[in-house]
């Protein structure tokens, strides 16, 4: 028997993906990309959709940060896999 894929094409048959990235307080977002859009991309909305600025937030997804130029593809990304999103503080005295 074949393995069905998680992976859901569009009437184009591109293929996309569900991510689900999570904020530090706990809030969800959802998003739907295909496998070859950068994830900086994603990382835009996100930073949008909450209002602040993207250069004050970091995404890891497996415990690693994400770079703009990387894809969901590159990354071995999963539908329904979680990217962590943290504000970024800077250490003092």
């Amino acid at each position: 028997m074949a393995e069905e894929s998680s992976k859901v094409k569009d009437s184009e048959g591109t293929e996309f993906i569900k991510l689900k990235v999570v904020g530090q307080d706990g809030n969800e977002i959802h998003f739907r990309v295909k496998f070859t859009t950068p994830m900086g991309k994603l990382k835009r909305s996100y930073a949008d959709r909450i209002g602040v600025p993207v250069t004050t937030l970091r995404f890891l997804f497996d415990g690693k940060r994400i770079n703009d130029d990387e894809t969901p593809k590159v990354l071995s990304m999963e539908d329904e896999d979680v990217v962590e999103v943290y504000q970024e503080q800077t250490g003092g005295r």
